[in-house]
């Protein structure tokens, strides 16, 4: 190899590529950024727009169905989605994974422009933002006190503390969540207003018009300009009541007359509970590319001083803090990799006896590992879970190509050559060996960065990572390792290591070693005589194993234990917020008593999307596992069976917090269709075959329960021969129950702008109301000379009926989504056995239901990973071609891919874990490490061969010869991966199934292949000779 042979010859030039490599890691360790998980730019936009009082019939056909129709015509739309509520709507527009995010975003933002242009002007504005990882908060704090109301928290909250966390380097946002707003209430009288002939909109006009600033110009001197400002801003609450509306009988009336002006809040419409207390929430999210373990620890410090400055009786509580899951990652992982470097540094010791040699290769870890977080920094990447899993991967991989390189100068040197001359010959003799292996593995691994779809973008950069690990780990065993191995000579006699009690040790440890080599050769022997058996015993332990995959199961992710878990439930349909609010404490309370772990309950009610005021959310934590004695798993087993004995709630969700599919169900049907009564009628029956199964649980449907509603219908004749407008008669009714925000006021002490809003008192708001109130028409009246004002019971009828409180669609059709959990199964049998269902169901003409959630991106998942090993496995197919110039020998080398299934498919199920994502990373992962012992076995028979050494013999020898090295790198890797998958820290759960199936997988391989490689090549080597005797025969 040129490259050892300048490293060798010039001692200095080897030495200051790898300081420079060590220099440039160590000066970008500062720079990488640090966060949970890959930063993954989704090309996927949300609209939203608000319509308050609009039902969420009116919201569909006004606002989602025209915005989903003008994105339906957008280039490399994906899927839309739109959810319309209450007074809400929501349109998710997701484009094909190649789209630009940024430009998707715009395009959505241009057509949804021209859309609202038609809105009507009671519509605001629709609001279009991007889908980003970051949009998740990386810190949440509960702001709370016992001697000051709700409303005064939230405005300290506000005015002081957002304010100050904003100012954080690092924070792009805050959000108040759970707070209530000081607003100036005009609580209107319907029966004053009634009596005195006013509508709504003479009270409203006259608020707004006496409460503004008006600019008229300016006056000019000779010298000096005066600018002229009418100020008619209110200076206090109270002046409001003397605004006058109009005139009788020249009579002013005052809006003292019709209604009461209150210095109030805004109306409770979802509430933060802290351990049964009313709170303030605050969300902080991270600016782009900040890094959170610094953000939050600033954040902190800016605690520390708001607690100086805060209130008396004022308490601040961080009820979840990001950073904390990403420093015990950092931690377990920096573990884990010391940890699997002392081990594999110990075996290298073992197998080498000198500490020389296990310094010499030992030196490839660091040097390795810290060139890598260079690369991570130039590549704009980020030291997250993705990134720090490949490096503790990577501590079993970056040893392979130096313990094969110095085990084999080693065996050079005790040739009788020079040191020079053995570490040249020792690294020329197996340098394509092992470049070939380390091709091997990038071949498996740059395909796994380039996995199609979102599973692609989270593991791109785990593939570039352990690629570039490994290629500077081949760049340090062919220059350092050498050089050093050519100047840094070992000891005739041994030195002292030799005298001691460790050498002693080592010596009884290579015997035994030389023991097992002899024995080895024996079984090797006997295994070529009978070799149709020995090729049969390995093809039924590989089939046998594969019948073990329908008892170890299946899912998309495995979940963590992180201490933490999420509770949802719901009341009865209708249920106020202060309802839901005695529910929430009533659980909180039972689950403190009954479950002894829990540190602190958080509690909301209607907080999360599309939720109604019945709806209740609260996120338990029962602290660290490893002070505790239940698991995460057994905590939520047992809450659920408590909340099963509790009345008047029914629950809808109990999983783990940061769960990898965030808070959403498993199972997931989506129905479509065009009538929502038959949508609702298969929607349920798909559910009462569904729940039959086996460890379905929280089955519920999109169709929730309809809200109890008043609907008006109005009398169009009627109302026309009366000079009654539409518009008048909803604006009317909309103003006094939904609430108008019809100006500001100023707050002169502060500063600070509070909404005014007319609106009738909620506890008057009811039926009889409706008989009460009056509309403009256009006809004047002669005595007065205002408009004639018409009794609304004389336009309308009112009925009772049901108003539903969510209605989605996707891709254009009306949609309903069943959804559920699984517990106490396989996920896999639960989806099987799902679809079966589906296909048995007949389903009415234009209608279809599809399985999505986890099921989907099982399938899309399984299909871009087994993709991605297939390239993989190309890759490695023509890289040996190349190395071995032929077609068959590879084949007898590849032959170790299947037989590591073997140890995978044991270790899952013996350790308890599933094929999920992470555990099939490992598999593929294996089949780059699965050849490598092939490869220095074949090579070796070839050079025997080329020697002139008998088949049998030349077969024998490379046994023997390259028993040491292979075992060394096996073990290496297997005690690598060991620390990872006895590791105990947080969160681990979801790595270790990855080192599960490659502890496993190497074993067996290793095993199988020493035996089942070497008696294949023998046979379809003599075959090849055979074949070819007898064509020479022929001719």
């Amino acid at each position: 190899m040129w490259l050892t042979r300048i490293s060798i010859r010039n001692p200095y030039f080897a030495t200051v590529i790898m300081l420079a490599l060590v220099l440039l890691g160590l000066v970008a360790i500062k720079d990488i950024s640090v966060e949970e998980f890959p930063d993954v730019k989704f090309p996927v936009a949300v609209v939203t727009t608000n319509y308050k009082g609009a039902s969420p019939e009116i919201i569909e056909t006004d606002i989602s169905k025209p915005i989903e129709e003008a994105l339906n015509t957008l280039n490399g739309i994906k899927t839309i989605r739109s959810y319309s509520f209450d007074g809400s709507s929501t349109v998710v527009a997701e484009f094909n994974l190649n789209v630009n995010p940024d430009v998707a975003v715009q395009d959505v933002r241009d057509k949804v422009s021209g859309v609202a242009a038609g809105f009507r002007k009671e519509i605001d504005n629709p609001l279009v933002s991007r889908v980003d990882m970051k949009q998740q908060p990386m810190m949440s704090l509960v702001i709370g006190a016992d001697n000051m109301s709700l409303r005064d928290i939230t405005e300290w909250v506000n005015q002081v503390a957002k304010k100050k966390l904003q100012t954080v380097s690092g924070v792009g946002d805050v959000k108040v969540v759970g707070g209530i707003d000081r607003q100036v209430r005009i609580n209107v009288e319907p029966y004053k207003l009634q009596s005195l002939g006013l509508s709504i909109n003479d009270v409203t006009k006259a608020i707004t018009a006496a409460n503004d600033n008006y600019p008229a110009g300016d006056v000019q001197t000779k010298t000096q300009k005066y600018n002229i400002r009418i100020h008619g801003k209110l200076l206090n609450p109270n002046d409001f009541a003397n605004i006058v509306l109009a005139y009788r009988n020249d009579v002013p009336i005052k809006l003292s007359d019709v209604a009461t002006v209150q210095d109030g809040q805004d109306e409770y419409n979802s509430l933060t509970l802290i351990d049964g207390k009313r709170a303030v929430g605050l969300d902080l999210r991270p600016a782009d590319k900040a890094n959170v373990v610094d953000v939050s620890e600033g954040v902190y410090k800016m605690i520390d001083q708001l607690n100086q400055i805060k209130p008396a009786g004022v308490t601040m509580r961080v009820s979840y803090d990001q950073a904390k899951s990403i420093k015990h990652s950092l931690e377990d992982v920096s573990g884990t990799l010391i940890e699997g470097a002392v081990l594999t540094i110990i075996i290298v010791f073992l197998f080498l006896k000198s500490w020389r040699s296990t310094v010499i290769t030992g030196l490839t870890l660091p040097i390795a590992l810290i060139g890598t977080l260079f690369a991570i920094w130039v590549c704009g990447f980020t030291l997250n879970m993705m990134s720090l899993m490949a490096l503790s991967l990577s501590v079993g991989l970056l040893i392979d190509d130096a313990i094969v390189v110095r085990e084999n100068i080693v065996r050079h040197l005790h040739m009788g050559k020079s040191h020079f001359q053995a570490a040249l010959d020792g690294t020329n003799e197996i340098g394509l060996a092992v470049l070939a292996t380390t091709m091997t593995v990038v071949a498996v691994f740059l395909p796994v960065g380039f996995m199609q779809g979102i599973i692609g973008k989270f593991f791109f950069q785990f593939g570039v990572t352990v690629t570039v690990a490994v290629v500077i780990s081949l760049l340090v065993s062919f220059m350092l390792d050498p050089m050093l191995s050519s100047v840094w000579h070992e000891p005739q006699d041994g030195g002292w290591l030799a005298k001691s009690r460790v050498g002693k040790f080592l010596n009884w440890f290579e015997s035994s070693f030389d023991s097992l080599i002899v024995g080895y050769e024996k079984f090797i022997r006997r295994s070529l005589h009978y070799r149709k058996t020995t090729l049969s015993i390995a093809l039924a332990i590989l089939i046998g194993s594969f019948m073990l995959v329908p008892f170890i199961g299946g899912e998309f992710m495995p979940s963590a234990d992180k201490g933490q878990y999420t509770v949802t439930f719901k009341t009865s349909t209708g249920s106020n917020v202060f309802y839901t609010e005695a529910k929430v404490n009533q659980v909180s309370k039972i689950l403190r008593e009954r479950i002894k772990e829990i540190q602190s309950i958080t509690g909301g009610v209607n907080k999360n999307f599309g939720e109604g005021s019945n709806s209740a959310t609260l996120t338990i934590d029962i602290g660290h596992k490893a002070l505790r004695n239940n698991t995460l798993n057994d905590a939520i087993a047992q809450t659920r069976e408590i909340l099963e004995h509790i009345g008047g709630i029914k629950v809808s969700n109990v999983m783990p917090l940061g769960s990898p599919g965030g808070d959403q169900k498993p199972i997931n049907v989506d129905v479509q269709g065009d009538n929502v009564a038959s949508l609702q009628r298969i929607s349920n029956e798909l559910m009462a075959k569904i729940g039959k199964i086996k460890g379905v649980t929280d089955l519920e449907t999109s169709y929730q329960d309809a809200d109890p509603a008043y609907n008006i219908d109005v009398n169009r004749d009627i109302a026309s021969s009366m000079g009654i407008d539409m518009a008048d008669v909803g604006n009317t009714i909309s103003s006094l129950f939904a609430g108008n925000k019809i100006s500001t006021w100023e707050d002169p002490r502060t500063g600070e702008n509070y909404n005014v809003v007319v609106q009738i008192p909620e506890d008057e708001r009811n039926k009889d109301v409706l008989n009460l109130l009056q509309v403009p028409s256009n006809s004047l009246d002669p005595n007065t000379g205002a408009p004639r004002m018409v009794s609304l019971a004389t336009i309308t009828k009112t009925r009772t009926g049901f108003s539903p409180r969510e209605i989605d669609h996707v891709n254009l059709l009306r949609n309903v989504a069943i959804t559920g959990n699984i517990t106490g199964t396989d996920n896999q049998q639960v989806y099987t056995q799902i679809q079966k269902i589906l296909d048995s169901y007949q389903l009415p003409s234009g209608y279809k239901f599809k399985q999505s959630g986890d099921s989907e991106d099982m399938v899309q998942s399984f299909m871009y990973a087994v993709s991605a090993l297939m390239i993989g496995v190309a890759f490695i197919y023509m890289i040996l071609t190349a190395q071995f110039r032929s077609f068959i020998q590879p084949l007898v080398i590849m032959v170790a891919l299947p037989l590591s299934f073997v140890g995978v498919f044991i270790a899952l199920l013996t350790c308890g874990s599933t094929l999920n994502m992470f555990s099939i990373i490992g598999i593929i992962m294996l089949m780059g490490l699965a050849t490598k012992n092939g490869i220095l076995l074949v090579d070796f028979i070839n050079q025997q061969l080329t020697e002139g050494v008998e088949m049998t013999e030349a077969i024998v020898n490379a046994g023997k010869t390259r028993l040491r090295p292979i075992v060394m790198t096996s073990m290496a890797m297997i005690f690598g991966m060991l620390p990872l998958a006895l590791s105990t820290g947080e969160g681990t759960e979801v790595r270790k199934p990855m080192a599960y199936a490659i502890i496993g997988g190497m074993t067996t391989s290793t095993l199988l292949t020493l035996i089942v490689v070497p008696v294949l090549y023998s046979v379809i080597v003599r075959r090849r000779k055979k074949a070819n005797e007898l064509v020479s025969v022929a001719n």
